[in-house]
């Protein structure tokens, strides 16, 4: 029942419009999203750099249907990307192929992402491929594997998600490759038959997957909030003796701040995940329509920061 409500409040443009005008929704949001424009999401990055952190922008949107909305976003990461250069910032950027226009036309969608991962390795930056849900991850590696790693090598890097049944074996051909991976546990509701319906099962899958790429893998991201499992990858990375320079924590803007800058202070790589944009109101409802859980996730998380109190 809860996720009907917030998919069908996400589709509606006239809640939108009223949303966006609102203030106490807009301070809500920019909590959990840096701003609308490249100017404001510049502008976090600066202070999260300032901070010690480093930082993966997500321009929001998925899905689009017209080839100039693409172009569009296409456009905002050059811009974005220039931006990055010019002010010396330690940030690269996060892309949707769906954005790209994935669902309009194959074609469409490579050349724009082409134009953003030149113009990134141009300036000495770095592209991760997102994810999306299930059934586009057998393109989307197809895509990373047979024609943007080959062409770009590690100027590029793709996500990988847990909670999928066949993320065991696309961890150890990211491997095999040496190209670089987020892994994450996923936010999209699915079924059975290709996800894990059990956290446990989704953990140990995590940690599975973690441990090979950390100690295997090239530069892996460790995509979570868990302090459990980061507990477990420090130890990991202690045992194995792997020093704090081969792999990156990395955690979603406004979410366990607290976690961000400990991380940090401890001598880890600390990467901050940021969407901006327009589209912030769909996007908050609609992840939380995915999984509804992630309501209570999100209010934990912030009392935590409010008892604990954020130390820089």
């Amino acid at each position: 029942m809860l996720r009907s409500v917030f998919q069908w409040l996400s589709e509606q443009p006239q809640i939108f419009s009223f949303v966006r005008r609102n203030g106490f929704a807009r301070r809500f949001a920019s909590r959990f999203v840096a701003g609308e424009t490249v100017e404001s999401v510049v502008t976090a990055v600066r202070d999260l750099n300032g901070a010690g952190l480093s930082a993966s922008l997500d321009l929001l949107g998925e899905s689009v249907q017209r080839a100039d909305e693409a172009r569009h976003a296409r456009d905002t990461y050059l811009q974005l990307l220039d931006r990055i250069h010019a002010m010396s910032l330690n940030a690269n950027v996060s892309v949707k192929l769906t954005q790209m226009g994935l669902d309009i036309d194959e074609s469409l969608c490579l050349a724009n992402v082409r134009a953003i991962i030149a113009k990134a390795k141009e300036h000495g930056s770095f592209v991760r491929i997102d994810m999306e849900q299930s059934s586009y991850t057998a393109r989307t590696l197809q895509l990373f594997t047979d024609v943007l790693y080959p062409e770009f090598g590690n100027a590029v890097g793709v996500v990988l998600q847990s909670y999928l049944r066949r993320t065991s074996a696309d961890a150890d051909l990211m491997v095999g490759l040496g190209a670089r991976v987020r892994l994450c546990k996923g936010a999209y509701k699915e079924p059975d038959s290709v996800a894990f319906p059990d956290k446990r099962e989704v953990d140990a899958n995590f940690v599975s997957c973690m441990e090979r790429l950390m100690e295997h893998g090239n530069y892996p991201g460790i995509a979570t909030h868990d302090a459990a499992i980061i507990e477990r990858a420090r130890r990991f990375a202690k045992q194995k003796s792997l020093p704090a320079a081969r792999y990156e924590f990395q955690m979603l803007y406004g979410v366990r701040r607290d976690l961000h800058h400990q991380l940090r202070r401890d001598g880890y790589n600390m990467r901050v995940y940021v969407p901006f944009g327009t589209h912030w109101y769909p996007y908050l409802m609609r992840r939380l329509a995915e999984r509804p859980a992630n309501v209570a996730f999100i209010v934990a998380n912030v009392l935590k920061e409010s008892v604990r109190g954020v130390r820089r």
